[in-house]
């Protein structure tokens, strides 16, 4: 099989040893890579039951066979854990060189486990594997390490690192590479849980692919098609272009889910960024769209850059009242130094936001508190939460603990699912997305499917039946994993008339194992029931998938016994029983059984 090395490098940090282990070629066809690959090596690695953030949960990171063949987006690194804030799988994907990197070192796949006896710096260099004391880089911000590392090591290695917050374990620390980050359900903290400041990576080799002259003619055409009406939004104003559109049509979260516009939208708008903000756009590694638009602070204080992306733009601006433009600048910069996830740090920052409303007793001096409105308390508790100072200390932990911590109801606004904070849609008036959010398997996430897509479109009336709604939710989280493990950006989905035909016909030529569209699509539905044989595992029960009870409003008919329906008509479809638990005969036909 080419486009992979066939094999996995595992890591013990208590005892330093290192194994390779074999992917069979079976196993690869299966589950693909990138995510896939990561959710069966984490499901065979992590103990029944672990404690997130104890040693013998595995921290892995995983390529995919499309990465360093030149397919434009190809370039992301999956990220999967136990998660620290939910307790069920938590995948991450970041683009950057690092993926490249990982996949030159002979290896499709790292598997970390233990917890060194200090801080420490991890190398693999080919196929040699150092781990090197690293003290000297603790208080530093991902990008200072990474700067540091590739100083002392050599600017041919890329380097994944933590800030702050992940040295201090909070729960939602995201792991940093090339400016990205690996951000969501706190891999970050499990990095860190393991006294690994830093991992640098550099390889020489790369598998061959099984048909170069016709891959390469496919990849241009691809290229030449990524530049085309169906990016146009993220190459001219990037992801910020969302906000004014969705506080338009009435699904902006506002002020903690309280509402679904904000009155300051104009000021942070993705337009008023670009018009009075905007410094340049850069692409990731091996990207051709370029999306990332960098920012500059025009407040007449220290000066700062910052990548910003529509979520981030929202939960620390429009969630939290902010409508200075600077100052939310400064929060996602803060973020990104400290290595925080900006979409919990923001949601949580806003929990507290109204207990402070509320007149909620959180256990602190009321002059720490955040409040609506007030950028200045807003860039004051992100600093505390990284150094778990103060009321950033509760903070640190997240929404769902944090509120289970206070009681005094204050659960009832607390904006999560599974312990994971919600995105930057109000499904009050996405059914099919809340739909999503509610069953997604590592809790409220966008990025897992792209329901948002069939609420925004024509494809279904606003009356549609239960059955068409999962339907379409399921068809888009199995789409969803078929990019998550090709690795490939899903802003390039709209580019292909026929998504799983054509990614069919470039796997195909890069691994020459002859594939199908109907091989890929049944792929995603694999490695989403695999993700969910790990949650079930780990505890799930069907209570775990819910909204919280704040958008079951009635607005688009969105109610508990709605979403009750929806949620049963997703079981269906899925082939679950009432419960949503797979039977036997399901995992047989899918051909998980033997894989586990």
């Amino acid at each position: 099989m080419h486009g992979v090395h066939g094999r996995y490098l595992h890591i013990d940090l208590d005892t330093g040893s290192v194994a390779e282990h074999p992917i069979p070629e079976e196993v690869s066809i299966r589950v693909i890579g990138g995510v896939g690959l990561a959710s069966l090596l984490l499901y065979r690695w992590a103990p029944p039951g672990v404690d997130p953030l104890a040693p013998e949960n595995p921290l892995i990171f995983a390529t995919s066979p499309f990465i360093g063949t030149g397919i434009t987006t190809a370039s992301k690194v999956a990220v999967v854990t136990k998660s620290p804030q939910t307790g069920m799988i938590g995948d991450s994907l970041s683009s950057s060189y690092l993926a490249i990197a990982l996949k030159r070192t002979g290896f499709d796949a790292l598997v970390i486990t233990g917890k060194a006896t200090g801080w420490s710096l991890l190398v693999v260099d080919d196929g040699r594997v150092e781990v090197r004391p690293a003290m000297d880089l603790l208080g530093r911000t991902p990008d200072e390490t990474a700067e540091s590392v590739r100083a002392a090591l050599g600017s041919g290695f890329r380097v994944a690192a933590i800030g702050e917050a992940g040295e201090r374990g909070v729960r939602y620390a995201a792991i940093s590479n090339d400016g990205r980050l690996a951000g969501r359900t706190g891999g970050g903290a499990v990095m860190g849980s393991k006294r690994l400041k830093a991992i640098a990576v550099r390889g020489s080799g790369l598998p061959t692919v099984a048909d170069p002259a016709g891959l390469a003619r496919a990849a241009r055409d691809l290229a030449a098609r990524s530049l085309g009406p169906g990016t146009a939004k993220y190459r001219e104003l990037g992801t910020a272009a969302n906000l004014a559109f969705f506080n338009r049509i009435g699904v902006l979260p506002t002020r903690n889910f309280q509402q679904g516009e904000f009155a300051g939208a104009e000021a942070i708008s993705g337009e008023t960024l670009f018009l009075e903000h905007r410094t340049d756009k850069h692409a990731c590694a091996a990207c051709t769209i370029g999306c990332e638009h960098h920012y500059r602070t025009r407040d007449g204080g220290s000066e700062r850059t910052v990548r910003l992306e529509y979520e981030s733009l929202f939960a620390l601006g429009s969630l939290c009242g902010v409508d200075d433009p600077n100052a939310v600048l400064r929060a996602a910069a803060l973020c990104d130094d400290l290595g925080m996830d900006a979409i919990t740090t923001g949601a949580t920052v806003a929990w507290a936001m109204e207990c402070a409303e509320r007149g909620v007793d959180l256990g602190y001096p009321e002059h720490e508190f955040p409040r609506f409105g007030d950028a200045d308390s807003l860039l004051r508790t992100i600093e505390a939460i990284g150094r778990r100072q103060g009321i950033g200390d509760l903070l640190a932990e997240g929404s769902r603990r944090a509120a289970e911590r206070t009681g005094q109801g204050s659960e009832a606004w607390a904006m999560h699912v599974k312990g994971l904070e919600m995105p930057g849609y109000d499904p009050r008036k996405l059914p099919t997305l809340a739909l999503g959010l509610a069953v997604a398997t590592r809790g409220a996430c966008h990025n897992r499917s792209s329901a948002y897509d069939i609420d925004f479109s024509d494809r279904l009336d606003p009356d549609a039946e239960a059955q068409a709604r999962a339907e379409a939710a399921a068809a888009a989280e199995d789409q969803a994993a078929v990019l998550d493990s090709l690795t490939i950006c899903k802003f390039l989905r709209h580019c292909f008339d026929d998504l799983y035909a054509e990614a069919a016909e470039l796997y195909t030529m890069v691994t020459g194992v002859p594939t199908t569209g109907d091989d890929l699509r049944v792929a995603g539905e694999r490695i989403n029931n695999l993700k969910k044989l790990f949650n079930i595992r780990e505890g799930w029960t069907r209570a775990d998938d819910r909204l919280p009870d704040r958008v079951l409003t009635g607005e688009a008919g969105l109610t508990h016994e709605r979403l009750t329906h929806l949620i049963d008509a997703y079981y269906r479809v899925r082939g679950w029983d009432a419960d949503g638990r797979i039977p036997e005969a399901h995992l047989t036909r899918l051909g998980l059984t033997d894989l586990l």
